[in-house]
């Protein structure tokens, strides 16, 4: 029987599923016994896991199931699978994280975890039920039509859900201080000695009096979740660090962080994220998987070309673009750029420094030609984004 053609998988760690839903039969010489497989679709929920299992013929029969959604019953089901069989299994990629996935692994399931905006749909099924969709997981793993994604390590995942949770204790101090500012505005309350959140406002934040005693205690409890917030994420930004000085990242965060622009949580981010960068073959793969190559649509001789796609990882896409903010400008005598260089390999140092010229530059020529600051420093981040990639590959000469 012919293989599917057309499979495609980002990640390392899922090269072996595709390969095993590719060589689907195994047949001996001079016999007719074959290797029953099974595809599995599953389109998973809170409470259950919908299956549709389909065979390796065309006109196998799809069998469709309901288990509960729990590691006893999903031993179970594919248990009884596994007996004298092979079993591919996809489900969509989402909010359930990657528990499946690793528990079907380790029982000996081909996974593959499918990336939602790729799986194949008819422009005209107007009808999505649970099991529709398993259905149409399981027909287009079996015809090798699904894309699977990169699945971390269960140590980076962890690692990216503490990033991820320290930006948000950020954003919640930025609101907070806000709510306090806004509060003051309403009161016709203003600062004028110079910045918000210095030592100095903050003591004469303390000292204001209000004719109303609970416009006072209203001041007390957001200044009270402020300080409460503040001492999070300072404990936060030291666990970053000592993440950052372990083996597993060290050399990694390192090369990241001789760029301006790119601190200790953002080149934290994009390791833990990204895993291995060599999985993208070349640079323009990587800024395709940010999302910040130019959208196309072009036909005969016409050549249409639009903003950026804006497809993939938007997590690191904006981590991106706050870092290509700091290119307006480039010194690289600088103080604090020179302290977080300490250390580091004079190749990556000597490509750093060529980036951030080049970067610069780019970015004032862009602005001279009259476009926005918004649309020059995108396209400043699909470059940084390019010497990410070289740096983190070796491709730095």
């Amino acid at each position: 029987m012919k293989c599917p053609q057309g499979l495609q998988q980002r990640g390392s760690n899922a090269h072996s599923a595709v390969r095993r839903v590719r060589e689907r039969h195994i047949q001996h010489k001079g016999g007719t016994n074959m290797i029953s497989v099974h595809y599995v679709g599953m389109d998973v929920d809170k409470e259950k896991i919908v299956l549709a299992r389909l065979g390796a013929g065309r006109c196998a029969e799809v069998q469709e199931q309901v288990i509960a959604n729990t590691p006893s019953a999903v031993k179970k089901h594919f248990t009884a699978l596994l007996a004298g069989a092979e079993v591919h299994a996809s489900y969509e990629a989402g909010c359930f994280g990657f528990g499946l996935y690793r528990q079907l692994s380790a029982m000996g399931v081909a996974v593959l975890v499918a990336a939602p905006g790729l799986i194949p749909r008819k422009p005209s099924d107007h009808i999505k039920t649970d099991r529709r969709d398993a259905r149409t997981l399981a027909l287009a793993l079996r015809a090798g039509q699904l894309t699977g994604i990169y699945v971390p390590t269960a140590q980076d995942e962890s690692v990216r859900d503490y990033l991820r949770m320290y930006e948000d204790l950020r954003g919640d101090l930025r609101i907070c201080k806000q709510r306090v500012l806004h509060f003051l505005l309403r009161r016709d309350i203003r600062y004028d000695q110079g910045g918000p959140w210095t030592v100095r406002h903050k003591n004469w934040l303390s000292s204001l009096e209000f004719s109303d005693p609970r416009d006072r205690k209203t001041l007390d409890m957001y200044l009270s979740t402020m300080q409460e917030i503040e001492g999070k994420c300072s404990e936060a930004a030291e666990e970053v660090e000592q993440i950052a000085a372990q083996d597993r990242y060290r050399e990694q965060t390192k090369k990241l962080t001789a760029f301006k622009g790119i601190k200790t949580l953002i080149a934290l981010s994009f390791v833990a994220d990204i895993g291995d960068f060599r999985r993208f073959p070349n640079a323009r793969q990587f800024m395709a998987y940010l999302g910040v190559v130019p959208s196309e649509h072009s036909s005969g001789n016409k050549r249409r070309q639009g903003g950026i796609t804006k497809a993939g990882n938007s997590h690191l896409r904006r981590l991106l673009v706050e870092a290509a903010w700091h290119y307006r400008s480039y010194h690289p005598s600088s103080r604090v750029l020179t302290e977080r260089r300490k250390g580091v390999d004079p190749q990556i140092l000597s490509y750093a420094n060529r980036a951030g010229r080049r970067l610069s530059r780019k970015y004032m020529h862009l602005l001279l030609r009259g476009k926005r600051s918004q649309v020059a420093v995108t396209a400043v981040s699909r470059e940084l984004a390019g010497f990410i990639w070289g740096a983190m590959t070796g491709q730095v000469a």
